[in-house]
């Protein structure tokens, strides 16, 4: 394992530069989504996008646990999208790293890289030989003598399982992000001045997970995974119908079901799109929805993911929560390559939030 691992890379980017060789990987348990962005004179730029599924039961618990089924998808995406790019960025699940917060005295970054060791040692709950560990500082106080600092760390074994498959692709690992950042790396690089001003949550809907991000004046506050997902609302319409689950996630997908007449998509999907809402309603509610002395409370919240887009879900989030709901637009503010279907990409863009916001990150961001 290349000595880059003894440590996340988690910091945005804040240098202008080329490809450099990059391609942005999304290793999800449904699917693989591909980006690969430069930066131009105007901004960062699109040249390549692609997705492909992955293989049944090849990631669960957090790990890849078929390295080598994962390999073959990856370079299947690979060649289709035409990319050349070798080394990889990519992200672990958020619901698998341990976060902390602490505050500091105030130092400088060589002093605080030989301290922030010890410091971890008593807030991480495992042995610090069995993870990779980083940290980012996140602010100082009003009077510049204390900090806070965001400790961030995972198991070695999970953050290997991604790296070995995406070897095994015949790839180089270079930088292993978390999907809650890469999220917010999303946001900031769209609609950064937009989150300068109170509390915004990012909800992103993916197969097993929804992920939960909540920026109050840019700065993140909360991070954190419910257990629904997409494949919750196929089972479910699976349950009620009768269906098989190939059928049931098809009739989602596209409101077409053939081993059926009559059936309405939305009312099937409302009561899982009901407790969806109300576990979101909930979990901003504790933490940024309710306004205080501090904070003006939730203004907004940006969808995305592969669930985003469900029958009438959008709607009865909105109304549930009690905030406007928009549609996160991933490639808002890039420039697209001419070789890219505006028309597909519209259509999938929300799915490729994650892939957005690791496609701009490079290896020694700091």
């Amino acid at each position: 394992m290349a000595p880059f691992w003894n440590n996340l890379n988690l910091n945005f980017l804040r240098s202008i530069g080329s490809t450099d060789g990059c391609v942005a990987l999304d290793i999800g348990s449904s699917s693989i989504k591909l980006v690969e962005a430069a930066v131009d004179k105007s901004g960062y730029r699109v040249l390549k996008l692609g997705i492909v599924t992955t293989p049944e039961n090849a990631i669960q618990n957090n790990m890849v646990v078929d390295a080598r089924t994962v390999a073959e998808a990856i370079q299947q995406l690979i060649k289709e999208s035409g990319v050349k790019s070798k080394q990889v960025i990519a992200a672990v699940p958020g619901r698998s790293v341990i976060m902390k917060k602490v505050q500091m005295p105030k130092q400088e970054p060589a002093e605080l890289e030989a301290n922030i060791e010890f410091e971890a040692q008593n807030v991480i709950p495992e042995n610090l030989e069995n993870v990779n560990l980083d940290h980012q500082v996140l602010s100082q106080s009003d009077d510049g003598n204390q900090m806070d600092v965001l400790l961030v760390a995972v198991k070695k074994e999970i953050v290997n399982s991604y790296t070995d498959a995406i070897e095994q692709a015949g790839l180089e690992p270079a930088v292993m992000d978390v999907d809650y950042f890469a999220l917010e790396n999303m946001f900031e690089a769209n609609y950064g001045g937009e989150g300068l001003n109170g509390v915004v949550g990012l909800v992103h809907i993916g197969a097993q997970n929804t992920c939960i991000s909540l920026l109050h004046n840019g700065i993140s506050t909360f991070t954190g995974d419910l257990s629904i997902g997409g494949a919750y609302f196929t089972d479910a319409l699976a349950s009620q119908t009768g269906l098989t689950t190939a059928a049931a996630e098809n009739f989602k997908l596209t409101g077409v079901v053939h081993e059926q007449k009559g059936l309405d998509l939305a009312t099937l999907m409302q009561p899982t799109a009901e407790e969806l809402a109300e576990e979101i309603r909930r979990t901003v509610s504790l933490y940024g929805m309710v306004p205080s002395d501090d904070v003006d409370g939730l203004k907004m919240i940006y969808l995305s993911g592969g669930g985003a887009k469900l029958t009438g879900l959008r709607a009865l989030l909105e109304d549930r929560i009690g905030v406007p709901l928009r549609l996160s637009e991933p490639f808002k503010s890039f420039n697209i390559n001419k070789n890219i279907d505006r028309e597909y990409l519209l259509e999938s863009a929300p799915s490729f939030a994650v892939a957005a916001g690791l496609a701009i990150r490079r290896p020694g961001d700091r």
